[in-house]
């Protein structure tokens, strides 16, 4: 079945970086897209960034442009995250899945930003 196991979350200080990584399974990973989401505290899961089958195609909300960076290796069916200049408003779980959502989430991966 479809599983979406998320990672590398932590407490970083504002400013600081964090690579989080999801490993995807049950599905034939190279001919989707994916996507990183987030729930911060309170508040509703928002789309953070996506890339396409290939990795030649990303796109990010503008909260996160310049600062966050999504890739992926089809060989590993894993997609990444790298957050920079992480600030307080970026602290939340973030999960990942593929285009089209699949009815299925993970765990999620919690970032807290705090100094």
């Amino acid at each position: 079945q479809v599983q979406f196991v998320e990672s590398g979350g932590g407490l970083v200080q504002p400013g600081g970086s964090l690579r989080l990584s999801c490993v995807a399974s049950g599905f034939t990973f190279s001919r989707y897209a994916m996507s990183w989401y987030r729930r911060p505290p309170g508040k509703e899961r928002e789309l953070v960034a996506e890339i396409s089958s290939s990795g030649f195609t990303t796109t990010y909300a503008d909260s996160v442009k310049g600062r966050f960076t999504i890739s992926r290796d089809n060989a590993k069916s894993t997609v990444y995250l790298q957050m920079n200049s992480l600030k307080p408003e970026d602290m939340a779980v973030y999960y990942c899945n593929a285009r089209p959502q699949r009815p299925v989430w993970g765990q999620g991966t919690q970032v807290t930003v705090s100094s």
